[in-house]
């Protein structure tokens, strides 16, 4: 049973990911985490989310948006290794709600078109990319805090994907290898489920990039807002 939830909801994962620029580790983790508790949840969904960041790379590789990569991504994945870091010192119900509040204001804002005339400066981008990592590091939530903030940025939708996607890509790959050291053999011993996650997750990555290569900008920006808004909700409804 959990094996087909787990293979559906990589479907669903990957597909908002590929059109979103988030979505794997926010989709996959609570469905895994009923069989194995959050904390082995987020170091096994680390795979099929490395997985699923390096396809959807490999088929936006042309829209990566350099500037953006350099300035934003860089102090970005810095901030969000920082966050992961500190994440079982600071972790809190309190800040949880926090950043769940963020990402509901982040959404309204979106939807109703405030956040189009925001556009950050070099050196603000550059804060607001630490700050956006450390913030989503703690919580747990890095791709959604990452997105909402890539929302400050003048850059097509492909664009915004691909780079939010190469970002993702430098945290997984720093991140990883010490999920392995401290749970690695709990991790290998989850392998059919992960499989079958990261299937789903390849299936939806290819049915999503389609799906972005064909919807107009407006529907692109709905469909952020949209997922930043359900993502803030729940987090916050979440929490005891």
């Amino acid at each position: 049973m959990i094996g087909g939830g787990l293979g559906l909801a990589g479907v669903v994962a990957g597909g908002l990911a590929a059109v979103a620029g988030f979505g794997i580790g926010s989709v996959l983790t609570p469905v895994l985490a009923v069989e194995t508790g959050t904390r082995l949840a987020v170091a096994a969904v680390a795979i099929p989310h490395l997985i699923g960041s390096a396809q959807r790379l490999w088929l936006l590789r042309r829209h990566v948006d350099r500037r953006v990569l350099l300035g934003f991504g860089i102090t970005s994945a810095i901030g969000g290794l920082l966050g992961a870091l500190l994440q079982s010192i600071v972790a809190a119900p309190a800040l949880a709600i926090v950043f769940g509040l963020a990402l509901v204001a982040t959404g309204v804002a979106e939807l109703t078109g405030w956040m189009r005339h925001v556009r950050w400066s070099t050196r603000a981008a550059w804060v607001a990319g630490l700050v956006s990592g450390l913030l989503g590091g703690m919580v747990g939530n890095q791709g959604s805090v990452r997105s909402a903030s890539l929302l400050g940025f003048d850059v097509p939708k492909e664009s915004f994907v691909a780079t939010a996607t190469a970002i993702a890509l430098f945290v997984d790959v720093a991140r990883v290898p010490v999920y392995f050291v401290t749970q690695g053999s709990q991790i290998l011993a989850l392998w059919p489920l992960l499989v079958v996650s990261t299937a789903g997750v390849l299936v939806g990555t290819l049915l999503g990039t389609r799906v972005l290569h064909r919807i107009d900008d407006k529907s692109f920006h709905r469909t952020v807002g949209v997922a930043l808004l359900a993502l803030g909700a729940w987090t916050i409804l979440a929490q005891p």
